[in-house]
């Protein structure tokens, strides 16, 4: 049987938009409450009764969430212009050596907004 399994994490965060043009109200600095859905998937052990335990995950993005939480995203490698799109990418470069079977990342920006990334360049 083949499953997937989701764990959510939450963090706030500051940003700006720096690429886009001047009048847009995201070029200036302001925050979210972000919301990281992280996905694996994978056959389930018949002994467990599993496909993953979801420490592993935590284990994975710990160091993640805490260099993310209540920080200015743009003061970090790679997040210069911290677009949900380019966040995501992010995740998943760092995330996707240590998870095997990561299929999915999904980040709200907001209760109405998101981004899904499937691991595709």
């Amino acid at each position: 049987m083949k499953c997937r399994l989701t764990k959510d994490f939450r963090f706030e965060a500051a940003q700006t938009l720096p690429t886009l043009p001047g009048d847009h109200k995201c070029k200036r600095m302001h925050g979210h409450s972000f919301k990281v859905e992280i996905s694996v998937e994978g056959v389930v052990d018949e002994k467990i009764g599993w496909i993953y335990d979801h420490a592993q995950i935590s284990r994975a993005m710990d160091p993640l969430m805490d260099l993310l939480d209540h920080s200015y995203l743009n003061d970090l490698e790679g997040l210069q212009n911290p677009t949900i799109e380019i966040m995501a990418a992010w995740f998943w470069r760092r995330l996707a050596p240590q998870l095997p079977g990561l299929c999915e990342i999904v980040i709200h920006e907001t209760p109405s907004a998101r981004v899904v990334f499937r691991g595709e360049f």
